[in-house]
């Protein structure tokens, strides 16, 4: 190798390993930093693509938890408010086997049949107030089933059906206790009700079952999907750790270098000494 005071090779080579140290140094830091080995799509096109997809299908995992937890908030409403029309119906039996006795006096009658309309107008309040978020199961005002997300393409549902637990759907608004023909008929009134009550009841448990299991796969499924994303793009900081201390040293060592070598072409001042 020649000695020229125009060109320093050693230099340059030197500058250039010190350049790439200094580059690897700097992802090293931004991984660090990020806690991403894969902060965009320059780091590794095809690993972000992939977890941008799966980012894509948590975001609408997300809606489809929200839906469904909006769902399980209305059945709960729901069933809360029917199954305490079951127990006002229950009473409203009982208030008509006791009218049924053909030995009560007239002011029996009327004392029965005043608990008995204060029970008929509980039901119709506890079908009114039975709405979450504008919806109400239970009051006649829905007319279809209601559809909630299922899956992220939002195409499969899960539905709950609407009931009419009105006193007037339950064939109870227009009962008395006054007479003991009356109450018979009312009792009848008050057990086909009851069966359209339990029996309703019944549908409704089971489409919250159906709602909460569903719910509970798409929180795990939530969760495996994060774990995946993280697989791809989350860095080993301990890992990192380790680079970082051997780029540093790496980094001083190339700097030593590259001091080294800009001293060479003094060198050539001591071939021109006396």
């Amino acid at each position: 190798m020649s000695n020229s005071v125009h060109s320093n090779a050693s230099a340059l080579v030197a500058l250039q390993n010190l350049n790439q140290i200094n580059d690897r140094m700097s992802s090293v830091q931004n991984r660090i930093s990020t806690g991403l080995k894969v902060g965009g799509a320059k780091d590794n096109s095809a690993i972000w693509a992939i977890a941008q997809n799966q980012r894509a299908d948590l975001g609408a995992l997300d809606a489809v938890k929200t839906s469904l937890d909006r769902a399980t908030s209305l059945a709960d409403v729901t069933l809360a408010a029917g199954e305490s029309i079951s127990d006002l119906i229950i009473q409203m039996r009982q208030k008509a086997v006791a009218a049924s006795d053909l030995s009560q006096t007239a002011e029996s009658r009327a004392a029965y049949n005043d608990d008995f309309q204060s029970l008929v107008r509980s039901v119709q309040q506890f079908a009114d107030s039975a709405s979450f978020d504008g919806v109400n199961l239970l009051d006649n005002s829905q007319a279809a089933p209601l559809d909630f997300l299922a899956n992220v393409d939002a195409v499969d549902t899960i539905s709950i059906d609407p009931h009419n637990f009105t006193t007037a759907g339950l064939g109870l608004s227009t009962q008395n206790l006054l007479l003991p023909a009356a109450a018979a008929t009312a009792l009848a009134a008050i057990d086909a009700a009851l069966v359209t009550v339990n029996s309703g009841l019944s549908s409704l448990g089971a489409q919250a079952k159906q709602i909460e299991t569903h719910n509970t796969f798409v929180s795990k499924l939530m969760d495996s999907l994060e774990t995946g994303i993280g697989k791809l793009v989350d860095a080993d900081l301990a890992k990192e750790s380790a680079r970082l201390q051997a780029l540093q040293v790496q980094q001083q060592l190339g700097a030593q270098s590259l001091s080294i070598a800009n001293q060479a072409p003094q060198i050539i001042l001591s071939l021109f000494r006396n």
